[in-house]
């Protein structure tokens, strides 16, 4: 009877252990996009010139370690900086931009998530504007 006992005592901790991992708290990525562009394009309205680098043309992707799944997307703000929060694990970081494929160049970067814990991963885009 003690055996049974035991048996369903190291069960119930099996179980207890896995519903727990999967409700760990958060970590966060955080860091900064960075728009490499030598080009000075000129506004629609009257002769002023900006900077071509518009952070929200350049989405980037949380995928999964192995690069096949999308976990999720997050835009930097106007000063290139962005955060969100994601599970523990290990991911690649990436971008998607309007550019077409080919001149668009940005070095996907793995990193890992750990709880209560804040990873910094920069990302600089060069868009092959010259």
């Amino acid at each position: 009877m003690r055996f049974k006992h035991l048996m369903l005592g190291c069960v119930f901790l099996i179980v207890a252990c896995c519903l727990a991992s999967d409700n760990a708290p958060l970590g966060f990525l955080a860091g900064r996009l960075r728009i490499l562009a030598a080009k000075e394009v000129e506004l629609a309205e009257g002769n002023a010139t900006k900077s071509s680098a518009d952070y929200g043309e350049y989405p980037l992707i949380i995928l999964s370690e192995d690069g096949k799944k999308e976990i999720a997307r997050v835009t930097a703000d106007e000063n290139g900086k962005y955060r969100i929060a994601l599970r523990p694990g290990d991911y690649i970081l990436d971008v998607q931009g309007r550019i077409p494929k080919g001149r668009l160049r940005a070095k996907p970067q793995s990193f890992k998530v750990v709880s209560n814990q804040t990873v910094h991963v920069d990302m600089d885009v060069d868009t092959g504007v010259r």
